[in-house]
């Protein structure tokens, strides 16, 4: 099912399938900010992450002394959703535990996305509720997809990131096989806030990144449409298009949680940056997209 939410300046399309983003979209020109989901590249748009980000080295973890296998990013992107709320400009999806979700991760959950439109921007808020009789660990990310570029005749080399403010920002090493080498990389930026982009950044895969500013936006030096994320709940940011092509966009990811190590079933208990919600409680967190 797709829901659409407009205001004067928005046209936004939201799948029940994983709550994704389908579309931003400016009514004055017409043009399509997020990526459009190309399976020669990624087939994706703008993926939710719950209740793990990234990969999970032996393709799982324990907890409670079993075993759970559990895919890339969590299970929350590949479920149905249903709708709780709708209004023009606000759309609220729920995600409740089912016998896949149970075998997968053995938790009850309730997990609610909120996007909201405000003038240029874009909000998207989830709550996750802890419905379970015991502590949960969990993490959550967006990763939403961005054209690059944005206006007919630029370049990709065209445009740049740049952070809210001047920032030294460390970068995840990773291995061949994408988990964290244990090393942390002082990432090289100009004026201490602008990453010049070029398809060869993302030969390594992605650059997840700590100790930055708590926004970063994507613009061009040659025209004026640009994009801006704003995450002060997320202590990571990543940037990522699949390696080593001249895919036509940029996924800005904020997460709860950086790139696993690789060890062999981790207990999800130990596992860092998990957050730990008590029975009967709740965590929200909100990241927003301004365009430009």
């Amino acid at each position: 099912m797709m829901y659409i939410l407009e205001n004067e300046n928005l046209r936004v399309k939201i799948s029940s399938l994983g709550a994704e983003l389908q579309s931003i979209r400016r009514p004055a020109t017409d043009t399509e900010y997020l990526w459009q989901g190309d399976p020669a590249y990624w087939g994706r748009r703008a993926s939710n992450l719950f209740p793990v980000c990234g990969r999970l080295a032996g393709g799982g973890y324990t907890y409670g002394g079993q075993r759970y296998e559990m895919g890339s990013h969590g299970f929350a992107r590949n479920k149905e959703w249903t709708v709780l709320r709708q209004k023009a400009d606000t759309l609220t999806l729920q995600l409740l535990p089912d016998e896949d979700t149970l075998a997968a991760y053995p938790f009850r959950f309730g997990m609610e996305m909120t996007y909201t439109l405000t003038g240029d921007s874009l909000s998207v808020t989830t709550v996750v509720r802890n419905e379970d009789h015991k502590t949960m660990p969990f993490a959550i990310g967006g990763h939403p997809g961005f054209n690059v570029p944005l206006t007919e005749g630029e370049r990709f080399e065209d445009y740049y990131i740049e952070f809210d403010q001047p920032c030294q920002p460390l970068a995840f090493a990773l291995a061949e096989n994408c988990f964290f080498t244990g090393e942390m990389k002082p990432l090289p930026l100009e004026d201490a806030q602008r990453l010049p982009l070029r398809h060869s950044l993302f030969d390594g895969d992605a650059i997840f990144l700590r100790d930055a500013a708590p926004g970063v936006a994507l613009r061009s030096t040659t025209g004026d449409r640009g994009v801006h994320l704003s995450y002060p709940d997320a202590p990571y940011v990543g940037l990522w298009h699949n390696p080593k092509t001249d895919a036509p966009f940029v996924c800005i990811e904020p997460w709860t949680m950086g790139p696993s190590a690789e060890k062999k079933w981790e207990d999800l208990e130990q596992k860092a940056d998990m957050i730990h919600l008590e029975p009967g409680g709740a965590y929200r967190n909100t990241y927003t997209i301004t365009l430009e």
